[in-house]
């Protein structure tokens, strides 16, 4: 595989991840339980876009056949994404939400600051800029874990399930193929299973201040790489694309 194809591909995976991630967060825009977790949860979401729009633009670059950000968020259909199944999933309750964003926080969190060691600078450079957001979204999600686990019965409660029915998407952040080989022998790369203990702990840390059991590793669905997903991911990109497919090059 050529080093520009499997870039390529590595870039469109973090850029979908975050676009997806954030168009879900957006929906809380207006329904969130209180006016400042409201303007929180917005203001991750465009955190996540912002990150999405800078390796998307990234990766038409590297394509070089004069595609833009747009091109590739708003013309591709869902078994072209490449997306974490994570991502995808409905909202659900705000807990649900929570446990969704915490999970995928720590994940990005700690490939993000093995990321900005990559040889190639571009992708190093903006993997140091998007750490800094993602610590944010890891804290703030991570406090609302351990207030909902450690909170009343309820609370508890919901916050269990939502980790016990996401849990099974969990193992698709680690999967690898030739992309991933090779990108890392020419050290660009991550190896996400070093990174595995790193987000254990900060996993494991975060559900034992909040009282809460860790879900057990029985089948885990995974998927993204070969661009099989769930079915909720045609429903928003039906949202997300609708107006650039209805009326292809409209500008605001």
């Amino acid at each position: 595989m050529e080093l520009r194809e499997a870039l390529f591909n590595y870039l469109l995976r973090i850029g979908d991840s975050s676009l997806i991630a954030g168009q879900r967060l957006a929906e809380w825009v207006s329904n969130g339980p209180t006016l400042e977790e409201d303007i929180a949860l917005t203001n991750i979401s465009l955190d996540l876009i912002g990150q999405a729009r800078a390796a998307l633009s990234y990766a038409a670059e590297v394509e070089g056949k004069g595609k833009s950000e747009d091109d590739l968020a708003y013309f591709r259909s869902e078994r072209e994404y490449y997306n974490t199944l994570l991502t995808e999933l409905p909202n659900g309750n705000f807990a649900d939400s929570i446990a969704k964003l915490f999970l995928n926080s720590a994940f990005f969190y700690h490939f993000y600051k093995a990321l900005g060691k990559s040889k190639d600078q571009k992708l190093s450079a903006f993997a140091l800029k998007s750490l800094k957001e993602v610590t944010y979204h890891l804290r703030h999600s991570g406090e609302w874990v351990i207030r909902l686990g450690d909170g009343t019965a309820e609370s508890k409660k919901k916050m269990q399930h939502a980790f016990d029915e996401i849990w099974m998407f969990t193992g698709d952040l680690f999967e690898m193929n030739e992309v991933d080989e090779n990108l890392i022998e020419m050290g660009i790369g991550v190896d996400l299973n070093d990174l595995r203990s790193d987000w254990n702990s900060t996993v494991d840390e975060v559900l034992n201040r909040a009282t809460l059991k860790r879900p057990k590793d029985e089948f885990m669905q995974t998927g993204r790489l070969n661009a099989q997903h769930t079915e909720y991911l045609g429903h928003i990109l039906s949202e997300l694309q609708h107006l650039q497919r209805a009326y292809p090059g409209l500008k605001w």
